[in-house]
């Protein structure tokens, strides 16, 4: 399942050049992670009730053009890989037909006290649902 999500690049996260800063590419990866998860029923504001922390263990960015003050940058998310203990998720973000950046970024899943969570077992409703948009 591939998911859309939509960021207009703000005057703030550009450089003294007029592009967008490299830096703010991992926040529209967030943006778009936590607008993804909402979308299969599992806002972050409910993991988070759950007792579910899901920390970023990896980021990979690959720059391919630049963005500028109020491009609309559509990003698509999809799972990549989800065998229940990490998930990997792949995006590509674009400014109309030209692809700006492709990146990935891989999660755990701990508890509050950072321990790790067997989600199958403990969280069989969340697991599911990763299972299901990682088989799709």
């Amino acid at each position: 399942m591939k998911h859309s999500y939509t960021h207009t690049v703000n005057y703030y996260e550009t450089d003294k050049m007029g592009i967008t800063h490299h830096s703010n590419y991992v926040r529209f990866m967030e943006e778009a992670r936590v607008d993804f998860l909402s979308s299969i029923g599992w806002p972050y504001d409910r993991l988070e009730k759950e007792g579910i922390i899901s920390p970023v263990i990896a980021v990979e960015c690959r720059f391919k053009s630049p963005s500028t003050f109020a491009d609309k940058l559509e990003i698509e998310v999809g799972v990549s890989e989800f065998k229940g203990v990490k998930l990997k998720i792949e995006y590509i973000m674009r400014c109309g037909n030209k692809v700006v950046c492709e990146a990935k970024s891989e999660h755990c899943f701990v508890n509050s006290r950072g321990m790790p969570i067997r989600l199958q077992k403990e969280y069989p409703d969340f697991y599911s649902s990763l299972m299901e948009v990682a088989e799709s």
